[in-house]
């Protein structure tokens, strides 16, 4: 079996996709052509020029005006669902989806509209593509307490059934203006139940990833790549073995790395860092989940056994329930037996 057909047949879990930035090139097309004047290009030569990000702040841009597109329930249910879609064609069994309530109250879609499209499209997703659908509502920063109350309110008061986690992405730079906000969303989101998993050290450095895990009590990080950078933290992570959910080519597209060869991936696991590969954003990076494998392969020279590691990585760090955790470890171990 060459690494190739490896990674194709290994059962995987996403645990770092984001729901707009999970939207097709035909979807999103389709999209700007039934809402036009949302600056979003319409043909497919121009919206690829478009995902031509300069730097992070370009691509939040880049961002918010695919995000005007979503404007009705179905718009949503179309973006989960096309996402299982193609995730089920690469082996992917469950996907911890982060959905940001703000950006759709912004537009004036009710919370309880959003719910149920969330709801709707997770037991289409199952029913269709045989993929478990999560969710974790994230908070955009840089829009601070605003978007806190907004985020928390939905996660509190309309939760779509598979509501597992709550987070906090956008422009890291812009945290700190609204530390106190977020603390206490935190804390009352973990009081209700839901787990910690904000993005820090993607864009910022190791203080970033000391706030989140400090203040906001993270149970696991999006990206989380400038810890490197305090050996102090990064034996904190190594002891405590908190998940890094490291997305290699988005960390390009976005410029935080200048090449794909001088991604930290490759230091992270010599560290003895819990590390998971993801996509973030697939259609808007020109990745996919599966590509992300083939980068660790391919790029970083990762065997099989190592890319079994990071697939059963992500499942442990998962919040699926223990036996369905058991079954996909299992099926893992199984190919890896058979290579």
């Amino acid at each position: 079996m060459t690494i190739d057909d490896f990674i194709n047949a290994l059962p995987k879990v996403e645990l770092h996709v984001h729901l707009v930035g999970s939207a097709s090139v035909p979807t999103v097309l389709e999209l700007s052509r039934r809402h036009p004047g949302s600056g979003v290009p319409t043909s497919e030569e121009e919206l690829r020029a478009f995902y031509a990000f300069r730097d992070f702040p370009h691509f939040a841009r880049v961002y918010k005006a695919v995000n005007s597109l979503v404007r009705e329930p179905e718009d949503i249910h179309t973006l989960v669902v096309g996402l299982a879609r193609d995730l089920a064609g690469q082996g992917a069994r469950y996907v911890e989806l982060q959905v940001t309530p703000y950006a759709h109250q912004v537009v004036g879609l009710p919370m309880r509209a959003v719910t149920e499209a969330l709801d709707l499209a997770a037991r289409q997703s199952a029913e269709q593509y045989g993929v478990r659908m999560a969710y974790i509502f994230d908070i955009p920063g840089e829009y601070g307490a605003e978007a806190a109350t907004v985020t928390l309110e939905h996660a509190l008061q309309e939760p779509p059934a598979t509501l597992v986690g709550f987070g906090l992405g956008g422009i890291e730079q812009a945290r700190p203006a609204h530390r106190d906000a977020f603390r206490d969303a935190f804390t009352a989101a973990r009081a209700a139940g839901l787990h910690s998993v904000p993005h820090g050290g993607e864009m910022s450095g190791p203080e970033t990833v000391w706030e989140v895990v400090e203040g906001l009590g993270a149970e696991r990080i999006g990206h989380g790549i400038s810890c490197l950078a305090d050996p102090r933290l990064v034996d904190h992570l190594r002891e405590t073995q908190l998940p890094l959910d490291v997305c290699p080519t988005s960390n390009v597209r976005t410029g935080q790395v200048a090449r794909i060869e001088d991604h930290p991936l490759p230091r992270l696991l010599e560290e003895g860092l819990f590390v998971t590969l993801n996509s973030d954003d697939p259609p808007m990076f020109a990745t996919t989940l599966s590509q992300e494998y083939r980068v660790a392969a391919h790029v970083f020279g990762l065997g099989q056994a190592e890319l079994a590691g990071l697939a059963r990585n992500a499942v442990r760090a998962s919040y699926l329930e223990e036996e369905a955790k058991q079954g996909l470890l299992a099926e893992i171990d199984a190919l890896s037996r058979t290579r």
